[in-house]
Formats: structure tokens, C-alpha cells, sequence
């Protein structure tokens, strides 16, 4: 078992959401084409998780890949250029972010939600034959639990008793559906049933995120058979940048949302298809939903991990306002880098 000090975590989560939101920049520039779906708010779970992690591990991760390619040493201008579309980048600038990976660091992430638990069985299985002591670790969200594949491999997994170490961030949502209106039952108890060891964490606390993730890493590591841990985290953005659940669910106060709600009402019942009541019943739902949405989301200090984090080095006397600029100076350079050569017309 390696451990991390409470500080290098937090340079760490630190690295990875200043990443996020340079890619941010850049996307609202339009130098990044496409959807951009960031891992803010998953930090904690990049930093505890995959700290713990050693050469020879694979890691499969989603389309949040972010914070953990970057805690897990992936150089930053080769993911900055690939994103960019570079043909010098990561992936020769045709994976742009949701498809990344790294041979050099055996990670692979995927936009296809629930592979991340399949490709992590192939590395675990790979390791038990090949490496021993080494493991497969698979990030997934909450939704993608409820994928075919991804029972199929909380199956598999126990029928061959593979390395495998299952990450399941649960931020509640499953893109702007509720994860509890279509799972049933807890996820971790449904790996149980399959025969998998358990643990819960808090994704607002790294350390516990790491001390979780160090237990079950090492019962893997000694072919005890696969493990699941189930991090709960908030959901800081919405499922894409420019959301516009969130972006709308954002404006829904004092007068702007009463009239705005009675226009959306009044449309919704004079409008054809179905029947009056029905429509109104359907409309109440929704804006149900998108006030929710607002309510669970945005960077407060309260579920923000990084935050919280900020505040537990600096009470125990940590150098945060350095390492939060050796963090900015890093990444800055970086950007800087990414960008040499690229003509870039700012509006």
C-alpha cells in the first residue's frame, strides 16, 4: 500500500481541475471542436484512486477522462494538442477528448458508456497472466452500471477471479435523467450479490478516497478477486459544457421564472398531442427536474471536493497559495506550448 500526504493530493486534484478549465478556455474559444464533457467534481476520486496506482496497472476510463490522465502522468501538451486536433497530439488528432489513451501509461478511456468495465476485465486478465501483482481499474458512472456489459463483466470478473478494481463515480445523473428513477436497487449491493468486495467512499474527501481505494487495491493485488468501490460525488457542470438544462435551470428565479413557467404552461396546454392535463403534468416534471438540477449543481464550497480539500491543508498549515501557483504556472506553460503554431482568432 502507498500513501500520499494530504498536500500532494491536493496539488494533484489541482492539477487536474485547472486542466479542465484551460480545456474550458479554449473550447469557449472555439479552438476545440465537438460536445466538451469535463470531470469537475471527480477529483478526489482521480487523485485518491490513481495515486495508488503502479507501473503495469491499466486503467479504463470514460468520457471524463480528464483528472485521472493527468494524475496519471499523461504529458499535458500531447493531450492539449490532441484535443486541438493536432496531428502531433496524444492520438494523432483523431481521439479529440473522449477517446484518449496512452500505450506508454496503459490507460485507454471511451465516449461508449459501460466499456470502460470490459476493457478493465481485459487489462485485469492480462495481468493475471502476465503480471503478477499487477491490476485492471475501470472508472464508470452511476448510469453505465445498468449496461449489459458492464453485469456481464461483474460476472466474468468472479467466475475467473480477476485483479479488477471498479470505480463507480455516482453523481446521481444519468446524462439529465435521474440515476434513481431507472436503477434498481444500490450498486453496491448488486455487486455483492455477484460475489464482489465492497467499499463506499465520500468523493468530497480524497483522503478517505484513497484510503478506500489502497485496501481494495491490495486484496486485488494478492488475487483475492475483483472489487468495486462506490464513490458518491456532486455534479459540478451539467453532463456537457452549455447544458441547457443547466444553463436554463440557472434562470429559474423570482419574476424571470414565473413568467417564464406560466408562458411554457400556457403552451403546453393549448398545444396539440395528448391531452390537456397530461401535457401540464409532463411540464410541471420537467421544470421538477431542471430546478434540481440547479439546486445539485455549481461551485460552491460546500460539494466541491477541491475546496474542501483547500481548506483541510490550509488548516493544517500547508503551503496551498504555493502550490496553487506552481499549479497555475504549470498549466499555463503548458497551454502556451499546446498552442504554438496554431493561429488563433479570438472574437
Amino acid at each position: 500500500m502507498q500513501t500520499h500526504g494530504l498536500a500532494e493530493l491536493y496539488r494533484q486534484m489541482g492539477r487536474a481541475r485547472a486542466f479542465e478549465l484551460a480545456v474550458e478556455r479554449l473550447w469557449r474559444r472555439g479552438l476545440i471542436s465537438g460536445e466538451m464533457h469535463l470531470g469537475t467534481g471527480e477529483e478526489a476520486v482521480a487523485a485518491g484512486v490513481v495515486t495508488q496506482l503502479r507501473a503495469g496497472d491499466g486503467l479504463a476510463l470514460t468520457h471524463r477522462c480528464s483528472p485521472a490522465l493527468v494524475v496519471r502522468g499523461v504529458p499535458l501538451v500531447p493531450m492539449l494538442r490532441e484535443m486541438l486536433g493536432q496531428s502531433d497530439g496524444l492520438c494523432g488528432g483523431r481521439a479529440g477528448h473522449m477517446h484518449l489513451s496512452s500505450r506508454e501509461h496503459l490507460v485507454a478511456c471511451s465516449g461508449i458508456v459501460g466499456a470502460s468495465l470490459p476493457r478493465a476485465a481485459g487489462f485485469a486478465l492480462a495481468a493475471k497472466r502476465l503480471r503478477e501483482g499487477a491490476v485492471g481499474v475501470a472508472f464508470a458512472g452511476d448510469g453505465a452500471m445498468n449496461q449489459g456489459m458492464a453485469l456481464e463483466t461483474l460476472n466474468l470478473a468472479v467466475a475467473w477471479s480477476l485483479p479488477l478494481l471498479v470505480v463507480c463515480i455516482d453523481n446521481g445523473w444519468a446524462i439529465t435523467t435521474r440515476a434513481g428513477s431507472v436503477t434498481a436497487g444500490e450498486l453496491g449491493a448488486r455487486a455483492e450479490a455477484f460475489g464482489w468486495t465492497v467499499a463506499r467512499a465520500d468523493g468530497l474527501e480524497v483522503e478517505e478516497v484513497q484510503r478506500a481505494a489502497s485496501e481494495l487495491l491490495a486484496r486485488c493485488r494478492k488475487g483475492k478477486g475483483p472489487a468495486l468501490l462506490h464513490v458518491t460525488c456532486p455534479r459540478i457542470d451539467g453532463h456537457f459544457l452549455g447544458d441547457p438544462l443547466l444553463e436554463q435551470s440557472r434562470h429559474l428565479t423570482g419574476s424571470a421564472a414565473k413568467q417564464t413557467l406560466g408562458r411554457v404552461m400556457s403552451a403546453a396546454v393549448s398545444s396539440g398531442g395528448g391531452g390537456a392535463l397530461q401535457r401540464a403534468a409532463s411540464m410541471v416534471k420537467m421544470v421538477g427536474t431542471m430546478a434540481k438540477a440547479r439546486r445539485e449543481t455549481g461551485r460552491g464550497d460546500r460539494k466541491d471536493p477541491l475546496r474542501v480539500a483547500h481548506q483541510a491543508v490550509k488548516r493544517a498549515g500547508g503551503a496551498v497559495d504555493v502550490i496553487d501557483a506552481e499549479v497555475e504556472a504549470e498549466i499555463a506553460s503548458a497551454v502556451e506550448r499546446a498552442l504554438a503554431g496554431i493561429e488563433v482568432r479570438d472574437a
